[in-house]
């Protein structure tokens, strides 16, 4: 199986055979499945941590269903000794299946769009079109999974002190429901019930913004890529066929790490913007912020600036 973003346009110029129909399809199919497993696999291994970012994301100091923390460590202390294991991985099955489908639909939708902005293979992308694939994926897959994300977050956000009624059966987790329709049923019927329609799609504009991350993301792997892949070529003094014969699992590991990196430090705000707004309402049914803008300025009036966007991240450490 490929590693995902070895395919490129640069190692299909004009003068070669482009891949066949079938070859094509086999080729979006292999990425879909890598990253729905690669998906699967980072939230199995990092929910607890997934947990203790949402949680210092909402905290603004104001609020009474969340105890205080101090740091990472601290908050993973704390959760283990109020709520258990189980309170380290809540909403760990929506979790995984929403990073399964959303990793599996991006590299569907990715691979297509590189294939039509790269005329099937006969033409080189540039760095623009690369970013445009990658907004396009990330657009389609914010809509199909935001319902998924809100029921994550929200599970996440459920502790001892939380003063509405947890979801019944979905504590446990949504991949669980699938399988037992009453479970569902019930977690859908509560959040239309009590919010309507309109609530299984809040954040959805910090998330199209978030785009941007896999965009970015998605970007700089694939210039860094053919930047070590050229590198290398000239070392050796040959022409490069295939990323595989050039590139072994520490190049891959270390191109991922630093495409990551500049991602989540240019879009780590509209997460926290993101998080703020899938909050639960309050036991009265009044949400506690109303839209993007509001989240922005309360942030701002109370946390003083821009400082109230980045300072969940800091504490994580």
């Amino acid at each position: 199986m490929r590693t995902f973003g070895s395919y490129s346009a640069s190692k299909c110029p004009a003068q070669e055979n482009p891949m066949s129909a079938f070859e094509r399809r086999q080729w979006e199919w292999e990425n879909a499945t890598a990253g729905a497993t690669a998906g699967f696999a980072t939230v199995a291994a990092m929910h607890p941590l997934d947990v203790v970012r949402t949680r210092f994301a909402v905290n603004d100091g104001r609020l009474t269903n969340l105890p205080s923390y101090k740091n990472t460590a601290h908050a993973i202390f704390t959760i283990t000794r109020l709520e258990g294991l189980r309170g380290l991985y809540a909403g760990f099955y929506p979790a995984v299946l929403g990073s399964t489908v959303s990793w599996g639909l991006y590299f569907l939708f990715y691979g297509r769009a590189k294939q039509r902005y790269s005329k099937n293979g006969t033409h080189t992308l540039s760095p623009g079109l690369h970013l445009a694939a990658a907004a396009e994926a990330g657009a389609l897959v914010s809509f199909c999974t935001n319902p998924i994300w809100l029921i994550k977050t929200r599970l996440q956000l459920e502790t001892p002190l939380h003063q509405s009624r947890p979801y019944s059966g979905l504590y446990g987790g949504l991949l669980l429901a699938l399988t037992n329709l009453t479970n569902l049923q019930d977690a859908l019927r509560t959040i239309l019930k009590e919010e309507g329609w309109c609530a299984l799609y809040r954040g959805i504009g910090p998330s199209l913004f978030l785009v941007s991350h896999g965009a970015v993301q998605f970007m700089v792997y694939e210039e860094l890529r053919k930047f070590v892949v050229d590198f290398k070529s000239k070392e050796k003094g040959k022409t490069p066929k295939t990323d595989v014969k050039l590139l072994d699992s520490v190049d891959y590991a270390a191109i991922g790490a630093s495409s990551k990196l500049a991602a989540i430090l240019m879009t780590y705000p509209f997460q926290v913007i993101r998080a703020r707004l899938q909050q639960r309402p309050n036991h009265d049914g009044i949400p506690r912020y109303v839209d993007t803008w509001h989240v922005v300025k309360e942030t701002a009036r109370v946390l003083k600036g821009f400082e109230a966007f980045t300072r969940v991240s800091l504490q994580a450490f």
